[in-house]
């Protein structure tokens, strides 16, 4: 009974870990306490809402994303450990990003299918903007730790810092503010942040259409 109550939230829910999860350092100050504790408490919740939506999928592909998501709750895990280990935070950010590629491949293919507007549609839409945001944040992550060299005024200081740098960053970028406080600075980073731009801007116009067209359909 709870799973089904559950299930019929699926995208409120996810959307609720995800702002969370991007947004959780505007109430926190112990950066340390963050990375050590906050930030695997939220890829568990993260993973308990991302379950929510591939549940009564029986399919070997379902399966290796229940495995990996093994590997993304242990991954927070062992950042105070290994924070000193470059290659640590390299294979951190590719699995976050395969991680969050997933979620918006299944999010997507639902805003696609139904021929209706409800909240679950509006919802979605969000929680697809919110992944391109961690999926992006990540991709730039894993040069950041490449290259420290990467961006200029990014706050390297510690794990944290980084990743709420950049989380701002990749929602300015999204929604074409650009203040001009982070900046590319490697011509690798310029055009993977030139890409981040027009997929944001990409999500925007079709998304537009999408629920046009539905708004459409039901009339």
């Amino acid at each position: 009974m709870i799973i089904q109550k559950l299930q019929k939230r699926k995208y409120e829910i996810l959307l609720l870990v995800l702002m969370q999860h991007l947004f959780v350092g505007i109430f926190l100050t112990d950066l340390d306490f963050y990375t050590r504790v906050i930030w695997p408490v939220n890829m568990l919740v993260l993973g308990v809402g991302s379950i929510l939506l591939f549940t009564g999928k029986h399919s070997w592909g379902n399966w290796f994303r229940n495995l990996h998501f093994i590997i993304i709750l242990l991954l927070p895990v062992g950042i105070p450990f290994f924070k000193e280990l470059p290659w640590y935070f390299t294979f951190l950010n590719i699995n976050y990003v395969v991680f969050f590629c997933f979620l918006f491949m299944e999010v997507l293919r639902f805003l696609i299918k139904p021929g209706y507007i409800n909240t679950d549609i509006i919802s979605a839409a969000i929680c697809g903007y919110m992944l391109l945001i961690e999926i992006s944040v990540f991709a730039l992550q894993f040069f950041q730790y490449r290259d420290p060299a990467s961006f200029k005024g990014v706050d390297q200081s510690s794990a944290a810092l980084t990743f709420m740098d950049l989380v701002y960053f990749c929602s300015i970028t999204f929604t074409s503010i650009g203040f001009g406080d982070i900046t590319p600075n490697t011509h690798v980073t310029k055009l993977v942040t030139a890409f981040v731009g027009i997929a944001g801007q990409f999500y925007t116009v079709v998304l537009v259409g999408i629920l046009i067209s539905k708004f459409s359909s039901k009339n």
